[in-house]
């Protein structure tokens, strides 16, 4: 079947699936290679990937990286951050919150760049939701998880700004491929104690590459067909809706159980996204 004729709203929401099975997988990986060594297979099995699918590029990526290498390493050191810290977090919290959490980045964008009243409202109703999934709220989470998460969120945060410079700076895809290898590189320490696990089980590379797939190519080729034929303002809201299909992966697939207080947590950060795009949306139609 040709993308094009699959209604870019299922493209989109299919990314999302793909992108929580993708973490799915990773979780499977963890007793096995541990967290840091998924992390590093995840990133490493993604950027031989993308070098795949940006194949007839490749020639022009050491020209692409002279120019802009302080602006690509930058890329790549985030993208690598971003990943590690997630990871972190959902080897210890569930999907669900961890999602939830992380969206504190880009909704931390919203607020910091905004002067609309609209806006903080929102923010501080997916701040509520962050506070009711943390010890602070009296969740049972650990600690350490939700640190993780909104560790991965202000490197979310970062990787939103440094994309935007990076699309203006390189053509077509070559950025995200550079600034992935330069994530693989990066996690070259933390594979080198797995590698002849890796290389010497079938199973494990059947994961990693599952996850690669699921985490890195899927929705990268879905979203990118998607938003030819889609709004940011309709792409936005379905992206929000995230963290509920976070949680409820975790719960179908992981038996994970958030309870009253968790759920409500992560419908406050799903409204509060929906909320921002719909907001920002309509202040772009007046002005």
């Amino acid at each position: 079947m040709r993308l094009n004729s699959v209604p870019p709203h299922a493209l989109v929401m299919s990314a999302v699936v793909a992108i929580q099975l993708g973490a799915v997988l990773s979780i499977k990986l963890f007793p096995i290679i541990g967290t840091e060594g998924t992390i590093a297979v995840r990133i490493i099995f993604s950027a031989i990937i993308l070098l795949a699918i940006s194949a007839s590029s490749i020639a022009s990526f050491s020209q692409l990286f002279k120019r802009n290498w302080a602006l690509l390493l930058c890329f790549g050191f985030c993208l690598a951050a971003m990943y590690f810290c997630f990871y972190q977090a959902i080897a210890r919290i569930p999907l669900g919150a961890a999602v939830a959490i992380e969206f504190s980045g880009p909704l931390g964008i919203a607020a910091i760049t905004s002067k609309r009243l609209s806006h903080f409202i929102w923010v501080g109703l997916a701040i509520l939701g962050i506070v009711l999934l943390s010890p602070l709220g009296g969740a049972s989470l650990d600690g350490l998880g939700v640190i993780f998460a909104l560790l991965a969120g202000a490197a979310w945060a970062a990787f939103i700004i440094l994309t935007k410079r990076v699309g203006e700076r390189v053509p077509g895809n070559a950025g995200l491929a550079i600034g992935m290898i330069v994530a693989a590189l990066a996690m070259i320490p933390f594979f080198v104690p797995v590698s002849s696990t890796v290389m010497t089980n079938p199973s494990v590379v059947a994961l990693g590459l599952g996850v690669a797939l699921l985490a890195t190519a899927i929705p990268f080729t879905f979203e990118f067909e998607a938003l030819k034929r889609l709004s940011a303002r309709t792409y936005g809201v379905l992206v929000s809706v995230e963290p509920a299909v976070a949680t409820m992966i975790g719960a179908l697939l992981l038996g994970e159980r958030l309870g009253m207080q968790g759920m409500l947590a992560v419908a406050c950060v799903v409204i509060a996204a929906i909320g921002i795009t719909v907001s920002d949306a309509e202040n772009s139609e007046n002005n």
